[in-house]
């Protein structure tokens, strides 16, 4: 893990198209902004493990359903 220390206003880039700037630090709370292509797809890590979790039991969902759906 890459460790970087920024004062508010300033920023990181990713690649030479994504750039993550600091608004503002309150307390414990940091505010960040995201500028990134829209093909880029930008979660906060609990939604994105959520979202990961969901497309593993999808993938594991009973094939018999699925063709009982079909007979239906």
């Amino acid at each position: 893990m890459l460790v970087l220390s920024r004062k508010k206003n300033e920023s990181i880039m990713i690649g030479d198209h994504i750039e993550i700037k600091v608004l503002s630090v309150e307390g414990d709370q940091v505010k960040l902004g995201i500028v990134a292509p829209k093909n880029v797809k930008v979660h906060r890590s609990e939604v994105f493990q959520a979202i990961k979790e969901q497309n593993k039991e999808a993938l594991n969902m009973n094939t018999n359903l699925l063709e009982q759906l079909k007979k239906k």
